[in-house]
């Protein structure tokens, strides 16, 4: 049977009662007919089973079978077009076999059964049409579908119960259904409002979203990376031209009091041991910006909680200093609530409640209809006149809207105010970012007279206008900003430069077409007064700005001219095109600039990545936003972000913090993805980190790595002293500190007690498989459990003698002068010892470059080369590294156990109900909770000793690594513990300093590379 007979036939007999089967394929019989099945449980007769199936084939219209199926061979197949006598030989034999009785009960109940079947599906609606739907096509009428009266009398009952299913499903339907008015600007702003609830928007976020990546992230929706392939190019802006970056979204506390006060309890949150203090003097008067860590109040060197910088308001006569301090917002609130307790503020000066969100029902209450024809409603504020509804920002993503904005402390009358999402701070980086901001910025006109008595716009500016003082302070900050035209890079300005300046509207020069924006030549000829600027930086008096008046700022936001308006005028220019000259009424914003020193530790690219950060007043974000991208900058993201701090090598917030909390939520939650993604994978398709030797691929146990180390070097018995700090049982008796010629063991499966792998492993310890339930619990009852238990050495003066030890004092790689420069004390037990026992669990940032080719990953293993390592090394200078020997997966066996008798306990449970009453037995219960956790590939907790676990010494990890564009190698960021980096660097020859292994998690492979501390 062809396809499109079986689709006819199965369409004619979908609803055909069960108790009639019809073969699929008929066999032939001599008499032209054919024999069906007796269908299961029919009670009749074999005769009358036969007879009744091959009158139904042959009487039956709707049936089509090929036609030699009818006519066996040697039988004419034209007989039957001319004439009857295939039919006649058919019936007569059909009446031969005809029974000569039948039972009329059971004839009657099949029947019967029949007749139901056949009513049933009759009745059974076989589709979702309604009821007019299912007339003839000549009986239908188009009102049928709004009026039953237009149906059939028989079928207005079916089509009023219709009528009432269909009015309770259906959906109230949208106010704004067409797009015409849900692009109205009023419905824009109310559903705006309405996404941001939870997430708040940036000022660019429209502009983002049509060209990012977007991700909700601490309170915000952010751009992550563009949508276009842009890795290169943004590298290529950063280096050559300008890269430009939206930072609104970081957080501004203001500290308003008496000087005094101010420094005397920021004095406890911070050290000088880590570099800059508060009250450092060249940030104290306001010229530069400064930057430093927070730990909790005389908590140094633990209780880390972040990096941040802060801008003093220039000194204006008053004992009350203003102080801004900007940081990640991850980091807000442990800071918050840290500088409330030292300041001892509780009550607050002011609480925010903010507006409701009107809903477009309640804004077209609101609204009033025009007097004349033709004209737009519009809404009304409480004075009556119309106005266009803005955007309503909300409090911002790290705060809660109804929570205070503001505390004010009631002993030292010192106020900390929230400046989050009041002021935007855009990031420029780059060579040509000083060319950027002078074509894009214009100083503002000075302006004596108020260009319109009845509003408020620029009256600000024309007091100020007349102090001749301010007048002529504006002069002197006009001139030293023109002069950044005649730089060559924003790292040729003293770092940290801070320039205040008032700007008029960018909006009003902006080029008709993208131009790129290029340096001015002409401005070099101006050789005394820039390289003053180079030596003496900016005055005290030009860092000063109007931006840290709130009232200034916030008449600047209201008295903004609309985009609306500004069009309008340029409409009416008598030649189109041509720049448009507000005049009086063009507007005057405050801004301030602060220079961006880029890369300063290190000798290779000084000032790589510098550049300029503008801060504005809130509302003027896309006004400066688009002349920026006309200038020719590239937009980049937060992996933009990500990608320049690396370069710069340099931690990023709150990634390379791990002793912060913020750093620590941010390694759980980079755990759990990495998990989640690692799950999703069959077994079969990832890799197997049990027999690569990774005991931590998604999460660095730097606890564990410090506990570990400490107790290597009491086992060992080197740099020991009887006032040795932190004295505990150690784990790891026997373990020598050297890395001697490694020995070949063999392991053993525990199930089967076979050996199954060779491995190669240190003298340093055996792999620890079953015992090692204290080496993860070390501390667990300790109260530091809430804290990090080790620490993040930040000391500049270690920093400094530990970069002079990583670097070769022999060789050709041997760099005298840097070595002389950073430190002239050998390393010695004696400078070694006092260091150790300073800090016996401390992790150091490292930076490392691959000598040969790879390509470093996340988390990757730093270890430490043994003698054989080097002695290959010297042989061969084209070898890469050694390799791992592969682990055997010591868990296999009990996860494969443990699926077997899972599976048993449900063919049981499904089998039969008794097992339901028998509870499950007490051992069943012990190896569900003693295997839960085991995924197959990963090591369960504990852990064993994470540094003797491999053929090599593991040393740290690795945060970042990805090949470097700016190197043109491998790079890696990382951390690796303070105490195993002094071994190292004690046993390592003079000309082999520095040097280390590197191996991916997943790969066998180590790999040189030369580690480095840049300070």
């Amino acid at each position: 049977m062809s396809g499109a007979r079986e689709k006819k036939r199965a369409k004619k007999m979908r609803n055909q009662p069960a108790s009639v089967t019809l073969p699929a394929e008929p066999g032939p019989f001599p008499a032209g007919g054919s024999r069906a099945c007796p269908p299961p449980g029919d009670v009749r007769s074999e005769g009358l089973l036969q007879y009744q199936q091959q009158k139904f084939l042959h009487q039956s219209p709707g049936t089509s079978y090929r036609k030699d199926q009818y006519f066996p061979k040697g039988q004419n197949r034209g007989g039957r077009g001319r004439g009857r006598g295939g039919w006649q030989g058919g019936c007569q034999s059909a009446s031969e076999e005809m029974p000569k009785y039948i039972t009329a009960s059971t004839f009657a109940q099949a029947r019967a059964a029949e007749i139901n079947a056949m009513l049933k599906a009759v009745a059974q609606k076989s589709s979702n049409s309604l009821v007019f739907q299912t007339l003839p096509r000549h009986m239908r009428r188009r009102a049928m579908s709004h009026s039953i009266k237009r149906l059939p009398r028989r079928l207005h009952e079916i089509a009023r119960k219709e009528a009432e299913k269909a009015v309770h499903q259906k959906k109230e339907q949208s106010k704004t259904k067409c797009r015409k008015a849900r692009r109205r600007h009023i419905n824009l702003v109310a559903e705006f409002n309405r996404r941001q609830r939870k997430n708040i928007w940036l000022e660019t976020h429209i502009w983002h979203a049509k060209r990012f990546h977007m991700i909700k992230k601490w309170g915000y929706c952010l751009a992550d990376r563009p949508t276009e392939k842009s890795y290169r190019a943004c590298y290529r802006a950063m280096t050559k031209h300008c890269l430009l970056q939206d930072l609104s979204y970081y957080c501004c506390l203001e500290l308003n009091g008496e000087e005094n006060e101010l420094l005397k309890q920021l004095a406890r949150i911070c050290s000088p041991d880590t570099g800059l203090m508060f009250g450092a003097e060249f940030c104290l008067s306001g010229r530069f910006e400064g930057s430093l860590n927070l730990y909790r109040a005389d908590h140094y060197p633990e209780d880390m909680l972040g990096p941040v910088t802060f801008i003093w308001k220039p000194k204006d006569g008053s004992e009350n200093r203003q102080l801004w301090i900007w940081m990640h917002p991850a980091l807000k609130q442990d800071i918050l609530n840290e500088l409330k307790e030292i300041f001892q503020c509780s009550e607050p000066e002011e609480i925010c409640i903010p507006e409701p969100f009107t809903t477009l029902i309640q804004e077209e209450k609101q609204t009033d209809v025009a007097v004349s024809l033709g004209k737009k409603r519009k809404k009304e504020d409480k004075d009556g006149e119309k106005a266009v509804p803005v955007k309503k920002i909300i409090g911002d993503g790290t705060r809660d809207p109804l929570q205070p904005y503001s505390w004010t402390s009631p002993a030292t009358g010192i106020v900390i105010s929230d400046q989050s999402m009041e002021i935007l701070r855009y990031r420029l980086i780059g060579p040509l970012s000083h060319s950027v901001l002078t074509e894009t910025l214009k100083a503002a006109a000075l302006q004596t007279e108020m260009a319109d008595s009845e509003t408020e716009l620029n009256n600000w500016w024309v007091e100020n206008c007349k102090d001749s003082e301010k007048v002529s302070l504006h002069q002197q900050q006009t001139a030293i900003f023109e002069l950044l035209e005649g730089i060559s890079s924003p790292a040729e300005v003293p770092a940290g430069t801070i320039l205040g300046l008032t700007v008029g509207d960018p909006r009003v020069n902006l080029p008709k077409k993208k131009t790129k924006a290029m340096p001015d030549p002409e401005k070099y000829r101006d050789y005394d007064k820039v390289r003053q600027l180079f030596l003496e930086g900016v005055p005290v008096g030009c860092a000063h700005s109007f931006i840290w008046d709130h009232d200034i700022c916030k008449n600047v936001t209201e008295n903004k001219i609309s985009e609306q308006d500004l069009n309008h005028m340029r409409g009416q220019l008598l030649v189109p095109g041509s720049q448009l000259d507000l005049g009086p009424c063009e507007s005057k914003i405050p801004v301030l600039l602060v220079q961006q020193p880029g890369k300063m530790a290190g000798e290779d690219r000084p000032g790589w990545g510098s550049g300029w950060d503008i801060c504005l007043p809130k509302g003027w974000g896309m006004a400066f936003w688009i002349p920026f991208i006309y200038r020719g900058v590239r937009v980049g993201g937060l992996q933009e972000s990500l990608k320049h701090s690396e370069y710069k090598r340099t931690p990023h917030t709150p990634n390379d913090y791990p002793d912060c909390p913020a750093g620590i939520q941010f390694a759980k939650e980079l755990e759990n993805s990495l998990l989640e993604k690692f799950k999703r994978r069959p077994p079969a398709k990832r890799a197997n980190y049990v027999k690569l030797g990774t005991l931590s691929p998604f999460l660095c146990p730097w606890g564990q790595l410090t506990k570990n180390w400490e107790e290597r070097l009491k086992a060992s018995g080197e740099f020991v002293c009887p006032s040795f700090p932190h004295t505990e049982s150690c784990a790891t008796k026997g373990q020598s500190l050297c890395d001697p010629k490694p020995e070949v063991v063999k392991e053993a499966s525990p199930e089967t007690g076979e050996v199954e792998q060779t491995m190669e492993i240190s003298s340093e310890g055996a792999l620890m498989t079953e015992d090692v339930a204290g080496t993860q619990g070390f501390g667990e009852g300790d109260e530091t459990m809430t804290r990090s238990i080790f620490i993040v050495l930040r000391s500049e003066k270690l920093l400094m003698q530990l970069s002079a030890w990583c670097y070769p004092t022999s060789g050709k790689d041997r760099r005298d002068r840097l070595v002389s420069r950073l430190g002239q004390k050998e390393m010695t037990e004696h400078a070694l010892l006092p260091i150790l026992m300073s800090y016996p669990r401390a992790i150091v940032w490292v930076n490392l470059s691959l000598l040969r080719k790879g390509n470093p990953e996340l988390h990757a293993m730093i270890c430490i080369p043994t003698e054989e390592d080097f002695l290959h090394l010297s042989k061969d200078q084209l070898f890469c590294g050694p390799q791992e020997p592969k682990h055997c997966d010591i868990f296999k066996h009990k996860i494969q156990k443990l699926k077997r008798k899972k599976k048993k306990k449900e063919e049981e449970e499904e089998d039969v109900k008794a097992l339901e009453s028998d509870p499950p037995g007490i051992s069943d219960k012990e190896i569900t909770e003693e295997h839960k956790d085991l995924i197959l590939g990963l090591w369960s907790d504990p852990l064993p000793d994470v540094t003797s676990h491999c053929s090599r010494t593991l040393l740290g990890y690795v945060t970042r690594g990805d090949f470097s564009l700016a190197a043109g190698c491998g790079e890696a960021l990382g951390f690796v513990s303070l105490t195993g980096l002094l071994h190292m660097l004690h046993r390592q020859p003079t000309d082999k300093k520095g040097l280390v292994l590197l191996r991916t998690p997943a790969s066998l492979q180590y790999r040189f590379a030369r580690l480095n501390i840049e300070v």
